[in-house]
């Protein structure tokens, strides 16, 4: 391993000399919107760009995922994946990026134009290094990935894909030191109470869906759950109304279920369910609870070589890895007993909101911890 260890602290350097580059690259695909569903623009250019990359293969799967392909000098060797995601958060149509001395800003840059962006700069960057692997590199922007997407796209890539998968290795925007290697259970649900076929005759008499949604989250907070299995429930939205003195026809309440464990998971969503059917009767209402998306607990060994080899990568940049669970195109590779790790290329804030900005220094270090990482892989620490 001390063989390639050595040599990624110079990568640095010779990464930044292609900062022009790499930055283009960024605001290309970031300023060509990409709302989930809707990413047909974005991975038209990610293959042009590819194809002016001089990228050995540029494809699409049966799913419309953009693929480029780097070939590697062993035909014996199976393929080794770098993967992100092409979809944003944002159902907007137009986006610009501002790029200042040592920052980037512009909706969706860190979820995920900027790891799009380190996909479409690899083949000149290994070119630069002077890289050639064993192993095919397979570049592959991934679509309907975030929210109600539920990583079709990945889904449906490695469901299809016909050879075996040497290892992957995710590229999210930030936080340049994660390290995931591990993925909880997952169930994202809505709730949506709706009164249009209440009998009430005015405001005064119609009961308010949002009070109801309410009277749903206490009961909710009532369910004891399990330290072990660690076992949580996240309240990320809840939505409805358009005036402050005018009773709502509908209100919508979203949150997810997680846990180390499956079963718990689904346990857990079927008291929720017990819970929204009961109250849902005794206010004769609509109130309908529906699964967005979901994700399988799985995970690597803290021991397994692909985290070992990660982390001496990231403490030879100078990086201190941190680890936390990942819902990303992670938890499909560890489903499907693919060895994978997920990591940040650098440093920012706003993530999820749309003056996000990111770091430009930073990421150099973050884009020669990928190439590390391939370098393990492609050394052989994943085929036992």
């Amino acid at each position: 391993m001390s063989k390639y260890l050595d040599s990624i602290p110079s990568f640095v350097e010779t990464i930044k000399s292609m900062k022009e580059t790499i930055i283009t690259n960024i605001v290309l695909i970031g300023q060509t919107p990409a709302p989930t569903f809707k990413e047909k623009r974005r991975s038209k250019v990610f293959m042009e760009r590819l194809a002016e990359s001089q990228v050995d293969e540029c494809t699409t799967d049966g799913y419309r995922n953009p693929l480029g392909i780097i070939h590697g000098a062993s035909e014996k060797k199976p393929p080794i994946f770098v993967v992100a995601h092409l979809d944003t958060p944002f159902q907007i149509d137009m986006v610009n990026y501002r790029v200042g001395v040592n920052t980037i800003k512009g909706p969706g840059i860190l979820d995920n134009s900027l790891g799009v962006g380190i996909l479409l700069s690899m083949p000149e960057i290994l070119r630069k290094l002077e890289l050639r692997f064993e192993s095919d590199i397979v570049l592959a922007g991934v679509i309907q990935s975030v929210g109600k997407g539920n990583l079709r796209g990945i889904r449906h890539l490695i469901k299809t894909w016909p050879t075996p998968i040497r290892g992957a290795v995710c590229v999210e925007g930030v936080e340049l030191g994660r390290l995931n290697y591990y993925t909880e259970g997952m169930t994202r649900c809505e709730i949506k109470c709706d009164i249009t076929a209440s009998n009430g005759m005015g405001d005064y008499h119609k009961p308010n869906p949002i009070l109801i949604l309410n009277d749903v989250i206490n009961q909710i907070l009532k369910l004891r759950l399990p330290q072990r299995p660690r076992t949580r429930i996240v309240f990320g939205q809840i939505r409805g109304g358009i005036s402050y003195g005018k009773t709502p026809q509908d209100a919508t309440l979203g949150f997810e279920i997680r846990s180390d464990s499956d079963r718990m998971v689904k346990s857990v969503f079927n008291d929720i369910k017990d819970i929204t059917d009961g109250i849902g009767h005794e206010h004769d209402v609509a109130l309908k609870i529906t699964t967005i998306a979901n994700a399988n607990a799985a995970r690597l060994n803290f021991n397994h070589p692909l985290v070992k080899s990660a982390g001496a990568v990231m403490k030879t940049l100078g990086l201190k890895p941190v680890s936390d669970a990942s819902e990303s195109e992670l938890s499909i590779f560890l489903s499907n007993k693919i060895p994978a790790v997920t990591l940040g290329i650098t440093r920012g804030k706003n993530q999820f909101h749309l003056n996000s900005s990111m770091k430009i220094n930073p990421m150099f270090k973050g884009i020669a911890q990928v190439v590390g990482v391939l370098m393990a892989i492609d050394s052989g620490i994943c085929d036992e």
